[in-house]
Order: C-alpha cells, then structure tokens, then sequence
C-alpha cells in the first residue's frame, strides 16, 4: 500500500470467523487492516484480511485490476524500485506480490478519490450490465466494443466498475474476491424486492456485524451466474445521503506474500497470508 499511498485507517484483531463470511471459508484467528486514501464515507477504500495458518493462494481470472489517478503512486514506485511497466500514454501497470495489477495514470490526484475504476471479468457481458443497471442504479459511462469493456459508475466524480467480457469461465481460485457497496439502511426493503422478483441468489442474509471504529452495520450478499460476490453495507447516515442509489464500496482479494503498509511510524513490512479487501 505504500507504493499506492494509501494510509492506515482502521486496525483490528479477532478470535473467531466472521458471520458474512468476510475472510473467506476459514476458521481460526484472523485480523482486519482498513487503508485508503479517506474515510470510507467519502473515499474507496481496501481492508486487508490475513488469517494464522492459511497456506497459500491461487489466483484465477476474476479480479483484472485496480486503477488509480496518482503521479506520486509512480514516483513512489521508481523510488522503492518497485517494477514499472508502461502499457499506454502516462499508464503504468504495477504488479503486487501475488501477481495482482495496478494501473496508475500518472497524473496529480484529483481533488476528490484517486481510485478510478475496478476492473472485474464476467462471462455474461449483457447480463452483468443489467444486474448493475437495474440492481445497483449505475449507468454506463463507457462502452468500448473492441476492448468488451463497459464501464458502469454512479457519478463522475466517483470509484467505477469496469465490467470486462471474457472467453470461458470465470476462474476465482482460492483468492476470490467479493464487491461491496453502501446504501442508506432505509433502502433494504426496495433492494430485497428487486433481488426476489429478480430471482438472484443470495449467498448471506441480513446479518449484522460490529465493526471496531464504526457504528454496527447490516450487510446482504448476492451471487451472480459468475459467482461473483456482491455485497450490500446497510448503513445509518446521520446526515442526507448523496444523490445516489449506491456508493461502489470495494472489492476482496488474497495473498501470500509479503506485503506492505503505512503506520503513523513509518512504513511496516509483514509476512504473513494475507486477504485484501477493498471496501
């Protein structure tokens, strides 16, 4: 995360799994780091998961990249001697240990979050923009034919999602990932209508999780024809909530090598396994 800029948010330890399945199918004690640019109210932001005893990951085809607005991401990297690679026109494409991707545009942050998009494989390209479009509330931003890409979003101003069509069978391995998304609390009852006359198929009901620095959320989590995970945050707002139906929240991946964050001490290195989950 240093190579990116996040910062360390939130810390936490626990004993036991968690009811919405968050560290994947594993029991045992396990721990949660929140990085990100800003506070998850307003910004995209990664959780990173790792459980004591977890052997390794394999990776699969589902999650394609994560991209970011940032000339210091770049610099960063250049500094640390971490290797870049230039895939376009001011685009650098970094790989994480574990072989996740990257793509920084180098250019100054924005004012607002730097994280641009997320790009995910579906098999069903059809399909998935109708579960964004009728589920979610997002619209089509971007539709490039020849890429078959399409990018949905809410705004303009926040994180994307790139929906990415590919040949075959999406292929999550054992460092599959899962989507989450935020939305006003009051707004379940118009979600659990959708998905029932939608006939989606809901991997985890409403259950409710205590989460250490926050107020206690509600969370519902569907499956797509992909198997792709999306998860709904239920979340009370003490003030208005934007203009949106919901906000894009993160995405979930694993790995087994050493990975890096940022304390209020300076930059820490850790082994261990690790589950990183944007949320």
């Amino acid at each position: 995360m240093y190579v990116l800029g996040m910062t360390n948010l939130r810390y936490k330890e626990f004993e036991e799994g968690c009811k919405a399945t968050c560290k994947g199918p594993y029991d045992g004690k396990w721990s949660k780091t929140t990085v990100g640019f800003g506070p998850e109210v307003d910004d995209f932001v990664a959780e990173l998961f790792y459980g004591y005893g977890v052997g390794e990951f394999r990776l699969g085809n589902d999650f394609l990249g994560l991209t970011l607005q940032s000339s210091q991401a770049v610099n960063n990297a250049n500094w640390l001697g971490w290797p870049l690679t230039e895939v376009g026109k001011g685009l650098y494409l970094v790989e994480a240990s574990g072989g996740y991707h990257f793509y920084l545009v180098d250019k100054d942050q924005p004012p607002n979050d730097p994280v641009q998009n997320v790009s995910l494989a579906w098999s069903d390209l059809q399909e998935s923009i109708h579960c964004c479009s009728s589920l979610l509330g997002m619209k089509v931003k971007e539709n490039n034919e020849e890429k078959k890409t399409v990018l949905m979003g809410f705004t303009d101003t926040h994180c994307k999602l790139e929906l990415h069509n590919i040949v075959g069978t999406v292929d999550h391995g054992t460092a599959f990932g899962r989507i989450a998304f935020s939305c006003p609390r009051e707004q379940f009852s118009d979600l659990e209508a959708l998905m029932t006359k939608g006939k989606h198929q809901i991997f985890t009901i409403l259950v409710s999780l205590d989460t250490s620095g926050k107020a206690t959320v509600e969370v519902v989590i569907r499956a797509d024809s992909d198997a792709h995970e999306i998860c709904f945050v239920f979340l009370s707002f003490s003030s208005s909530p934007p203009p949106i139906f919901l906000s894009l929240h993160g995405w979930v991946w694993r790995d087994n090598r050493r990975t890096c964050s940022v304390t209020s001490r300076g930059l820490k290195i850790q082994n261990h396994i690790a589950k990183l989950s944007l949320i």
